[in-house]
């Protein structure tokens, strides 16, 4: 009988999807554990406040300051939210006092797009819809406005001049004064593109001005519009021409944000036609890409794998797919993660699945928050204690291994637990806030709509706030979704449009036209010459199908044949195309160009080269074309900055309409479906019900930026049916983060 009751144990270990906790928490135990991360954060805060304020962020082993990401004290604005999370209002108040006496955008340095969007403009916009609850004496008409939400628009619209793109995808750089500078490179990531929807619809919303949810929807439409033919994403593209640079595909660095922000997206804005994109996006990814529930790397248009690895990063996919109502897959990813975890203490940023080692030169941790972010969900979902297993063991590691005498280091290397001299903001903004969370049960973050509250503007209009389902962006800055309701009626014919499944079936058909042609993926590259340069560039590995298994730690590749084996090391190369083993996994999800060294100030004079362009004075906020092209000055006089486009000759018409003229060296209109001859020739009725008669020229001649973004179809893909979305929101509704499934396990 002893003998069966081992073997059925060990079975059982093999087999289930987790191991479940054996430790019963209790309400004292659980608070314990959340004032434990409580002084984690301010060990590692204080720190920051006095080593290293106003530097963008603390070195800890020195117990100095650096400037990183953009000399704008990341870290203070990047912490804000987690002071009001934790309860800390007084010191909130404070700092929020601090930051608007005190910064100032508008300076002369190349900053990263990507990463100022969603660490600052993310974290300014949450710090202002957390003023009230702190108890900030806010401005009449609040939300609507307000001086950090003012800062938010601020920086966002210094951020603009990224998208005047040919394609409407944005590059990886701007100059904070200046807009973009002269020979940015073109090549951005996935992620680059598609991680703006949450802060700039927020941000349209609160201050009623469309551009910012304008340029993000149509950066994300843009980008999903060019998966490959098996429906996978590359992991870097040119955003002038809409060609891919690095094909290889994953759900890692590059390409994550993308797809967290269309299920985060549809959910903040109500907006379906992002979760149908989702839904479509995710069978390749299940198809081509998920082994025994971990997720490798593969050629975006064959699907053959190129990097048999697992990425710290990846570990926010539980989360993602618990937002979904995913449970089982979640939980079965999460187990696999965790297993990574416990074999270091920490989870390297490359983990090689076949060899279960890190990968080489991608052994460190930087204080990463994804898997506690998973757990976060997973236990707010299902209530199961394994997850607070997990967080306690990240929370101890950390601790033990991680902390200085100023602050926490990044561990140079999880094998010996080295550390190296840097503390990155998002240890403070998402890594102790989603720890927090996960031993708070009781947060206001986590109100299931019990104690909303009924906000009262100046005009009359009522709104319902605080009453729980707060969106996070991927930098953990929390928003609430009433708050988006109270400022700015939108049209609704425009909003039915966008979120009628009869508008998205249309498109539908439009798109699964387009994607008969061959010019669909490579617009610059006809199919035969494209069908060629894969063939002979994309390295495979091993023909025969294989199985991952956990005691010879071999791979499992059943749905697809593949070439010679290949180790952590070895990617896919397209000719001379960037590609993910050379990737700056290290520094987030940013364009490759926009390292450290982008943060430096340059010199006034002679670095950059701009046009003429009178902008005028009108200040944050107006509703303008041209806001594209040039930042709105808030000083006396006018702007005399603009951006030249190496793609597209860009000019000013006398209304001051900024316009495209097509180069004559353009690819002919049936090999490029961005062309605007062809966007004149096919755009939905609702797209040219919107269009603007100010030019009289025709659209193959000239074409007005507002015109451009307007004819874009969305482009959701045919086998996405009403059923498949609305099925999805559902499931959202009854098994998300925010709404626990009492019944979960009960019905097991």
């Amino acid at each position: 009988m002893y003998k069966l009751y081992i073997s059925l144990l060990i079975y059982l270990s093999l087999t289930n999807t987790y191991i479940r906790a054996i430790r019963k928490y209790t309400k004292q135990d659980l608070t314990k554990l959340r004032e434990e991360v409580r002084e984690m954060f301010d060990h590692a805060y204080s720190g920051y406040i006095k080593y290293a304020y106003p530097y963008d962020e603390l070195r800890p082993l020195t117990c100095d300051g650096i400037d990183t990401w953009g000399s704008y004290s990341l870290t203070l604005i990047d912490a804000l939210d987690t002071l009001a999370v934790m309860g800390n209002y007084s010191e909130f108040r404070r700092v929020v006092d601090i930051v608007t006496a005190t910064a100032n955008f508008d300076a002369n340095i190349n900053v990263s797009v990507f990463e100022t969007n969603i660490r600052i403009v993310g974290g300014l916009l949450s710090a202002h819809l957390f003023s009230q609850r702190a108890g900030i004496k806010v401005e009449p008409g609040w939300p609507c406005n307000g001086p950090l939400l003012r800062l938010a628009e601020d920086v966002a619209h210094r951020l603009l001049p990224a998208f005047n793109t040919k394609t409407g995808m944005p590059l990886g750089t701007v100059n904070l004064r200046y807009g973009v500078p002269s020979g940015e490179t073109p090549v951005t990531c996935t992620a680059g593109v598609g991680t703006f929807i949450l802060e700039f619809a927020t941000l349209s919303r609160l201050t009623g001005d469309p551009i910012y949810e304008e340029v993000a929807m149509n950066a994300l439409r843009v980008l999903f519009q060019h998966r490959s033919p098996i429906g996978l994403f590359g992991n870097h593209i040119d955003v002038m021409t809409g060609r891919w640079i690095a094909r290889d595909s994953g759900i890692g660095a590059g390409v994550d944000s993308y797809l967290e922000y269309l299920v985060k997206g549809s959910i903040l804005l109500n907006r379906p036609e992002l979760m149908a994109m989702f839904a479509e996006a995710r069978r390749p990814i299940d198809k081509y890409l998920r082994k025994n529930h971990w997720y490798v790397w593969a050629s975006m248009h064959k699907g053959q794998v190129t990097l048999p690895v697992f990425q710290s990063l990846e570990a926010y996919w539980p989360g993602v797919l618990t937002l979904i109502g995913d449970i089982e897959s979640a939980l079965r990813s999460m187990h696999n993660y965790n297993s990574v975890w416990k074999q270091y203490g920490f989870t390297p940023e490359f983990y090689n699945i076949a060899q279960g080692e890190a990968g080489t030169n991608r052994e460190s941790y930087p204080l990463r928050p994804e898997l506690a972010e998973s757990a976060m969900y997973l236990y707010r979902a299902t209530g199961d204690p394994f997850m607070l297993d997990i967080g306690l063991n990240i929370l101890r590691s950390i601790q033990h291994s991680a902390k200085t005498p100023c602050g926490y280091a990044t561990i140079k290397d999880t094998r010996d637990h080295t550390q190296e001299n840097r503390m990155e903001s998002f240890f403070l903004a998402e890594t102790t806030k989603y720890l927090y969370l996960l031993f708070d049960p009781d947060n206001f973050i986590h109100n299931k709509g019990e104690h909303g509250r009924v906000h009262t503007l100046p005009s009359g209009k009522q709104c319902i706030l605080d009453s729980g389902g707060y969106i996070f962006n991927t930098e953990a800055h929390a928003i609430d979704p009433g708050a988006l309701n109270c400022c700015y009626d939108w049209d609704q014919q425009d909003y039915n449009n966008a979120n009628s499944f009869n508008f998205i079936g249309e498109s539908l058909k439009q798109n699964n036209k387009m994607n008969n042609q061959d010019s669909i993926n490579q617009n610059d590259v006809s199919h035969t010459e494209r069908q060629t340069e894969i063939n002979e560039d994309d390295v495979t590995i091993d023909n025969e199908a294989k199985h991952w298994n956990d005691e010879t730690k071999s791979l499992d590749i059943n749905e697809e044949k593949s070439g010679d084996e290949m180790n952590e090391n070895e990617v896919v190369r397209d000719n001379d195309d960037i590609i993910i083993g050379e990737e700056r996994i290290g520094d987030d999800y940013g364009n490759t160009e926009s390292n450290h060294e982008n943060s430096q100030h340059i010199d006034d004079g002679g670095q950059m080269n701009f046009q003429t362009n009178n902008v005028g004075n009108e200040g944050v906020g107006a509703v303008r074309q041209d806001k594209l092209l040039a930042n709105v000055s808030n000083d006396e006089g006018n702007s005399q900055d603009n951006i030249t486009s190496s793609s597209a000759s860009v000019s000013l018409t006398k209304e001051n309409e900024p316009t495209f003229h097509q180069n004559d060296d353009s690819p002919a209109a049936e090999e490029n479906p961005w062309t605007e001859s062809n966007l004149s020739e096919t755009p939905s009725t609702e797209s040219q019900s919107s269009l603007s008669s100010s030019s009289s020229s025709s659209a193959s001649e000239v074409i007005t930026l507002s015109d451009y973004v307007r004819q874009l179809v969305l482009t959701v893909p045919s086998t996405t049916n009403q059923f498949d979305a609305q099925q999805m929101l559902q499931n959202i509704r009854e098994t998300s983060a925010y709404y626990i499934n009492e019944t979960y396990f009960n019905g097991r």
